[in-house]
């Protein structure tokens, strides 16, 4: 079985390019957030915050605070019979709860921490669903309260800092990776 190592933390933190990152160390890649955006299209239902937010919210109503690990765990379980594999996007505690039960000590949990005005302005400037100062507080506010996000920030295995620049972020990624692939 392959390595599994999920990466959590607040929109803007930089967990797209960690995952870019192991894919291109050769993990095979899961995106939590990809099961809204599915969801969002069977529903035609247009590609924005407030959409997403709904339906993030809407599926954990359905299926509980675990939805999008139980939505995901045949995928993850196929994928790391033979791969390494990179979660992107982990949230809430219940899902965590979920892996850890299924795949134990062989789940490595990597947070990304940015100071928040730092994020908040990466957030406005990035090409792909840029978010305003406005928009990223209350998306904050909201996977808090509403999707349990803090718990896997609070109880990740390893923590990166990625104040930085992609050169020192992509050196903390070495480091990390060292540790969990030994």
């Amino acid at each position: 079985m392959g390595k599994i190592i999920a990466i959590v933390g607040m929109c803007g933190s930089g967990k797209s390019v960690a995952t870019e990152y192991y894919e291109k160390l050769g993990f095979k890649k899961i995106y939590f957030g990809g099961v809204t955006l599915d969801k969002l299209k069977e529903a035609n239902l247009q590609i924005n915050e407030k959409n997403e937010k709904y339906m993030r919210e809407y599926l954990r109503k359905e299926y509980g605070m675990g939805a999008y690990a139980k939505i995901l765990l045949p995928k993850i379980e196929e994928y790391s019979k033979n791969s390494n594999v990179i979660l992107d996007g982990l949230y809430s505690w219940d899902e965590l709860k979920i892996l850890k039960d299924k795949f134990n000590d062989n789940l490595h949990v990597l947070a990304i921490v940015v100071d928040k005005d730092y994020r908040y302005k990466r957030l406005e400037e990035r090409d792909v669903r840029p978010l305003t100062k406005e928009e990223a507080v209350s998306r904050d506010v909201s996977e808090i309260e509403n999707l349990a996000k803090g718990g896997p920030i609070a109880f990740a295995d390893y923590y990166i800092l990625n104040n930085d620049d992609l050169d020192k972020y992509h050196e903390d990624l070495d480091k990390v990776t060292k540790k969990i692939m030994l």
